[in-house]
């Protein structure tokens, strides 16, 4: 009877034994794969941060584009204007049209969006107007125009500073502004009858 007490404590000791080395195993691959879910989450929470950042910095590039093709179209319109070239201004004109009309706002706030909508519509009208006008009306949806491109740039943004020029005398004494990437004065709405006319009003960056 003594030696099958001492037989089964031994048993029993050792039974505690396996189960609480298994129970430690059990725990030590359950901390194991714990750790492992936990990096992964992280791996992939990095990878969406990461693309997160793509995304938005591919918004930021297609937004940078877009704007600089719209001033770059209008700069190359004012010229033309001031050289009093009505042909140059009628071809400028009808490629800001198109530029204005292929304008994706996708990337823009939605209350961005409207307003952008609003402005490219009006905008795209003027363009459309100096690309079938004379010189006289040309210069008169320029000054529309301008105003457009103007709150536009509010919205986008501008790579370059821009000058806001004014000349007091065109439209009967009304005045007309127009935006420059140099500070010389020269005038779209007069050309060589009174190239140095105006002012700057103000630098936009």
């Amino acid at each position: 009877m003594k030696k099958v007490r001492v037989t089964t404590a031994i048993m029993a000791m050792g039974f505690i034994g396996l189960t609480a080395m298994s129970c430690k195993d059990g725990k030590a691959e359950h901390s194991e794969e714990a750790t492992m879910h936990t990096e992964m989450n992280h791996e992939e929470g990095m990878n969406h941060d990461e693309m997160d950042a793509s995304n938005t910095m591919m918004d930021s590039d297609t937004q940078n584009s877009q704007s600089k093709q719209v001033l770059a179209d209008y700069m190359s319109l004012k010229d033309a204007l001031v050289a009093t070239d009505e042909k140059a201004a009628a071809n400028a004109g009808k490629k800001l049209e198109n530029t204005l009309k292929n304008f994706k706002v996708d990337s823009y706030t939605s209350d961005d969006q409207k307003e952008l909508k609003e402005i490219i519509e009006t905008a795209t009208e003027h363009a459309e107007h100096i690309g079938r006008s004379d010189i006289a009306h040309q210069r008169e949806h320029f000054q529309m125009l301008t105003k457009d491109i103007t709150d536009m740039v509010a919205i986008t943004g501008t790579a370059n500073t821009l000058y806001q020029q004014f000349c007091p005398m065109y439209a009967g004494n009304k005045g007309g502004a127009w935006l420059s990437m140099e500070k010389e004065i020269r005038n779209p709405y007069f050309g060589d009858k009174m190239m140095k006319c105006g002012k700057v009003q103000k630098e936009i960056n």
